[in-house]
């Protein structure tokens, strides 16, 4: 009798069929496990890693000066004035400090706090993980009056530690090639560098990063090299950020303060509008989920501001305090600790865990911020009247949305009407498509596959909350709309959990119109369903823009290049028409289907947010009160829309 459990192997599991991987095998084999994907991302990870260590020495305070190129081939070169890294005997694996670190996985000076007070690599894998994935890597070290050398190949040594000669510096050059057998292509987004650079100046003030790329230089770029250096540090980060808005206070308010050996950094300044933009940084990695460096600072600036409306009679003992949404509204802050040993929850480190240091951030907050207000009371005095205008705007955002809850009570909790749900409930697989227009919607509801897919159509355009206080918003029938159909509530009390929905679709008309009702639906998004961004459950939708008939066949595109290698495919054919879809209505149900909602053949985009600043920023300018910043963006880039239907 076979007793063998169902899809049991035949032959027996013995020791043999476990697999080891020696040394950095298992970064070569596994690579996303390391630096998260293999394509673009996945190799300026590389270049992060070797950056992030010359980091390490600036907030160690030995290095004031990182220099960053890449070559026409797309060598990376990172050069530091740090102390270099140690040439002598590791004595646990006998071989030189450098190759032990180039070649073994969780070897670093980042472990027993010898070397480094600060640290932002905590796992000791970046320098190997950097060599493992380069077809060559060359590491050069200047100490002691001595320059030295070695070379790696795929993270092998092919050359051993060579001694150079001498030489008067200091400091640390690296060298590398990603591995195309690794990687897809070599390709480098000079931006999206220049960014991740210019944060790492931001967060160590007095530190100069240069950045040159001949790679973009070679391939006719306009802009291939950039100099980083803020004296202001934060300070000069929020500035940046309230650029193009009225603020509160001429200058931000800056502090920085030792607690018991964690440093904490906070800039912070108001402004005009409604919306709040802080960051938050520990040991100068973006923990974009927060943590508890965050709660201690919200809950000092909450306590510092109360205090203070208390000591100005503003308001009084039975009146209800502020919320940190009040105090909140309109701020622009930048909040950085550098703690010894820091707790990231998640391999990703986007949350700090230390519960010490909300206290530090908190205490340090309340005194801090207490003695600023009360030494510049005509700030001060501006800050409480916005704090004070947006409570009153809370409460009556608050009845605004009661009235929605009553009403959808007393309506037996019923979704909006015109709501055409999904059959599903599972919301994994449940997909709720928002759709501009009645006549669209009509044709997307009998298009639709109705067991997972929901249609809310909306009519017109949507408030744009950029210009208008939440108590407006919630007034706004769209809105509430889409509110109650998502099911998770917003802001504050946006709960993942309670999504109805996975996947959300902005679907809209190709014309102007279209574009301008997917801006504001994105706005709203951004400013108060932000973890629908984040957490990648938002999408655009891509209906095709032209349907050309050649005899019985028909071929749907979705550019103008598209269309144009379509027809030359075409030539020599017969009856070849060509029709261009200015809105989801001209489709019949069946056609919108096929191009534009069938998981098997459509073409979506998904929605994220790779620099929360530079976003908060253009949102601001396209869609704020501010007319003249709008009108030079549109005149600088008029010449790049094509394709636009008036």
């Amino acid at each position: 009798m076979d007793d063998k459990h169902p899809g049991q192997v035949a032959h027996g599991y013995t020791a043999k069929d476990i697999q080891v991987l020696e040394g950095l095998e298992a970064v070569r084999l596994r690579p996303g496990m390391y630096i998260g994907s293999r394509d673009q991302q996945g190799l300026h990870h590389l270049i992060y890693e070797i950056v992030d260590n010359s980091i390490d020495e600036a907030m160690a305070g030995f290095c004031t000066r990182v220099d960053v190129a890449i070559n026409e081939d797309g060598v990376v070169t990172v050069s530091d004035n740090g102390r270099g890294i140690p040439v002598d005997k590791h004595p646990a694996t006998g071989k030189s400090a450098i190759e032990t670190v180039f070649t073994t996985l969780h070897a670093g000076g980042k472990f027993g706090g010898g070397a480094y007070k600060v640290t932002g690599g905590l796992h000791g894998v970046g320098s190997s993980v950097v060599n493992a994935l380069s077809e060559w890597l060359r590491v050069e070290v200047t100490r002691d009056g001595h320059q030295y050398f070695q070379e790696f190949a795929r993270g092998t040594p092919t050359i051993p530690l060579t001694e150079n000669g001498l030489n008067g510096g200091r400091g640390t050059t690296v060298s590398f090639l990603g591995d195309q057998e690794i990687f897809q292509e070599l390709d480098f987004d000079f931006d999206a560098i220049c960014q991740r650079l210019k944060e790492m100046a931001f967060l160590n003030k007095g530190l100069w990063i240069h950045f040159t790329s001949l790679w973009h230089r070679s391939r006719g770029a306009s802009n291939s090299e950039q100099t980083f250096f803020f004296e202001g540090g934060i300070a000069s980060m929020v500035s940046l950020l309230n650029r193009q808005r009225e603020v509160l206070q001429p200058t931000p308010f800056y502090f920085s303060k030792d607690i018991e050996g964690t440093l904490v950094e906070v800039a912070l300044q108001y402004n005009d509008s409604f919306s709040e933009t802080i960051y938050a940084f520990a040991n100068c990695i973006n923990t974009v989920d927060g943590g508890t460096h965050l709660t201690g600072f919200r809950a000092g600036l909450t306590r510092a501001i109360n205090d203070y409306a208390k000591k100005q009679k503003v308001i009084r003992e039975d009146q209800p305090n502020l919320t940190g949404e009040d105090v909140r509204e309109g701020l622009s802050s930048i909040v950085s600790v550098k703690l010894p040993d820091p707790q990231f929850e998640g391999q990703t480190k986007h949350k700090l865990g230390n519960a010490e240091v909300k206290t530090a951030v908190e205490s340090v907050v309340l005194e801090t911020l207490g003695f600023y207000l009360e030494e510049h009371p005509i700030e001060g005095r501006r800050i409480l009247d916005k704090c004070l205008t947006a409570q009153r705007a809370r409460e009556a955002a608050r009845k605004a949305r009661d009235l929605v809850i009553r009403k959808n009570a007393m309506d037996g909790g019923s979704l909006p009407g015109k709501l055409a749900d999904c059959q599903e409930r599972d919301p994994e697989l449940c997909e709720l498509y928002l759709v501009e227009g009645e006549s669209a919607g009509g044709s997307a509801k009998m298009g639709r596959d109705r067991r997972f897919q929901a249609i809310l159509p909306l009519k017109g355009k949507i408030l744009n909350v950029e210009k208008a206080r939440p108590d407006k918003m919630f007034a706004h029938e769209e809105i509430r709309a889409i509110i109650t159909a998502l099911g998770a509530g917003i802001g504050e009390d946006f709960n993942t959990a309670k999504l109805r929905y996975h996947k959300i679709f902005i679907m809209t008309d190709a014309d102007v119109d279209g574009s301008h009702i997917r801006t504001l639906l994105l706005t709203f998004f951004f400013r108060h369903l932000a973890p629908l961004i984040t957490e990648g459950y938002l999408y655009i939708a891509q209906p095709p823009l032209y349907k050309i008939q050649a005899g019985h066949d028909s071929h749907y595109t979705y550019s103008e290049g598209e269309k144009d290698l379509t027809l030359k495919s075409l030539e020599g054919k017969r009856s070849v028409s060509i029709q261009r879809y200015k809105g989801l209505g001209e489709m019949n149900p069946q056609q919108l289907w096929e191009t534009t909602m069938n998981p098997e053949t459509r073409t979506v985009l998904q929605v994220n947010v790779e620099d929360p600043s530079q976003a908060d920023k253009w949102f601001h300018v396209l869609m704020g009160d501010d007319v003249a910043p709008r009108r030079t963006f549109i005149q600088a880039n008029a010449q790049y829309v094509r394709n636009l239907d008036v």
